[in-house]
């Protein structure tokens, strides 16, 4: 029994054994298996975890770059400026490249051509349709449309057509539009400039070392802006064929506004062949008339021939000279000071005047100012007056503005330099420009006598020019009504002003072309309520110049601290 007893037991125990050794080994293998199942995972993981790092990365890149799907965009991220900005003097864009396109096909990735040209028919009715339809048959790449707006670019991305195609260059961009037309200029489709400042500065508007630094101009936009529509509504009102008019700083011949009428719109780049369309303040020629009688003033008083209140008796109504006869306009005594010759806008006075300084000391002076020269500005677009031929009755015809041709821009020079002191200053289109030299024309004593008479003109009762007495301005000037040269048929109605006249500093310049008498337009005149009885510049003109000058004085005299002060105790005290 024992020994069964020791068997069995052995055995139970071996058979204890045995199982136990087999539930342990097999335990061992199954954790071997789960340790491979957790690698496993383990690996996938990190193999998801990797591509979605990667898409992430490359979604981001994409995101970040400036390059575009379909073909939207693809140019470099990059923008290598072709030209420069050009600035007005208050950092206001004026020019400017941008991005631009021309959008292209390419007709074997056109899978159904008729319903690709319904789609083009809707955005742009105005296409050749049938010229593409023609083209679309063929093999050939082809431009639909050139110089594509950002809103036709959109509309013709979002057709989905793999066929069309972007191609992308610099395009010039005007901010205002015809605002600065007659000054800016244009380029042409390979940014070259072709007129005005783009092409008389077109070396330096592509440096490259000076690619970062615009070009900054004297020009004021919010001023340019002002008298271009005051101008434009004169024309409206005169129902003139033109208009021009240009202001500019007495002191150093910054030119803050220049207006010619009628303008265009330089981002349509349209070839202008009409001459009406020429800067008629640098380009245009003219017989300015009575303007010129200050000239005469000036140099009678400068070479001591007379006083400001020097009379002049015995001044007859008419005046023979070969065989032209000379009068005034309108009846005058025959008493006039060398003040009121200039006030009441006498021929026969100043011819009087002329013939007491000489024609030498006349052809002088002339001469050293410049008038008759061709304009020095910063433009290729310039008028050459013409040759004055000192034949007999010259310097009497001269000394009232007739027989005599110059252009707005060197008539306002003269009237910036004959009341800044007596320096002849150079205009100038851009700002901080090097220092010229001037010279002096006149003292400063005469100066400050002719500022005083143009005062006058505007001020006194016999003056032609009281439409523009704005109150707290101090504003001087003088009136010319003249015929065009070459051209009877045609009237140039002019006035340049200065102001304030206690101590100048801006000279504006107003001319209407073929301007007619406006019978409906009621004026205050002198605190009267009239309508004009002449179709001269004192009635229409100088009504534009007053206008001008309310509007764009406080302007003025908020950017020129003495400008301010005279205007303050003008008002208030």
């Amino acid at each position: 029994m024992k020994k069964k007893s020791g068997k069995n037991k052995t055995t139970n125990q071996r058979s204890f054994y045995f199982e136990d050794y087999l539930e342990t080994n097999k335990k061992s293998k199954n954790f071997k298996k789960y340790n491979n199942f957790e690698d496993r995972n383990y690996l996938l993981f990190f193999f998801f975890f990797s591509l979605i790092t990667i898409f992430s990365i490359k979604i981001a890149f994409i995101s970040l770059s400036q390059k575009e799907i379909l073909g939207f965009n693809n140019q470099n991220s990059k923008f290598n400026l072709l030209r420069r900005d050009i600035v007005d003097r208050n950092g206001i864009i004026i020019s400017r490249n941008i991005n631009a396109y021309h959008a292209a096909v390419n007709p074997k990735l056109v899978k159904d051509k008729k319903n690709f040209l319904i789609k083009l028919r809707l955005i742009f009715p105005n296409l050749p349709i049938d010229e593409i339809r023609q083209k679309l048959n063929g093999k050939k790449y082809f431009r639909i449309k050139t110089r594509i707006t950002q809103n036709e670019k959109q509309k013709l991305w979002s057709l989905g057509e793999k066929a069309i195609k972007f191609e992308p260059f610099q395009a010039r961009m005007y901010t205002h539009g015809d605002l600065f037309s007659h000054v800016i200029g244009q380029v042409d489709y390979d940014n070259f400039g072709i007129s005005g400042l783009e092409k008389y500065f077109d070396k330096e508007l592509k440096s490259k070392n000076l690619k970062d630094t615009p070009l900054e101009l004297t020009l004021d936009s919010n001023i340019q802006y002002i008298i271009n529509k005051e101008l434009s509504e004169a024309v409206k009102t005169f129902d003139a064929s033109g208009a021009a008019a240009l202001l500019m700083n007495v002191n150093n011949g910054d030119i803050l506004s220049l207006v010619s009428l009628p303008n265009f719109n330089i981002n349509q780049r349209k070839t202008i062949t009409d001459k009406n369309y020429i800067n008629k303040i640098t380009k245009g020629v003219y017989e300015l008339g009575s303007i010129f009688k200050t000239f005469t003033v000036a140099l009678a008083l400068e070479r001591n021939i007379v006083k400001k209140d020097t009379v002049i008796e015995n001044i007859p109504r008419k005046l023979k000279c070969s065989i032209h006869e000379i009068t005034d306009m309108k009846e005058h005594p025959s008493n006039l000071s060398t003040e009121e010759i200039l006030v009441r806008s006498s021929n026969v006075g100043s011819v009087i005047l002329a013939q007491k300084i000489g024609e030498d000391v006349f052809k002088k002076f002339i001469k050293n100012t410049n008038l008759t020269k061709v304009p020095d500005i910063e433009l290729e677009e310039v008028g050459a007056p013409h040759e004055i031929k000192w034949n007999k009755c010259k310097i009497e015809t001269v000394s009232f503005g007739h027989g005599i041709t110059t252009t707005p821009l060197q008539a306002t020079t003269l009237y910036a330099s004959l009341t800044n002191g007596g320096n002849l200053v150079t205009p100038s289109l851009i700002k901080e420009r090097n220092k010229i030299e001037t010279k002096k024309i006149i003292s400063n004593e005469t100066s400050k006598e002719i500022s005083s008479i143009l005062r006058q003109v505007v001020s006194s009762e016999n003056g032609t020019a009281s439409l523009a007495d704005i109150d707290g301005y101090y504003v001087g000037g003088k009136t010319g009504t003249a015929e065009s040269y070459g051209n009877n048929k045609q009237r140039i109605n002019s006035f340049i002003s200065v102001f304030p006249t206690k101590k100048p500093n801006y000279s504006l310049f107003v001319m209407l072309e073929n301007p007619k008498l406006n019978k409906d337009l009621i004026y205050n005149y002198r605190g009267i309520k009239t309508k004009a009885p002449y179709n001269t510049s004192g009635w229409n003109s100088v009504y534009v110049a007053g206008k001008i000058i309310e509007k764009i004085g406080p302007i003025l005299a908020i950017n020129n601290k003495d400008f301010l002060n005279q205007y303050v105790v003008e008002k208030f005290n």
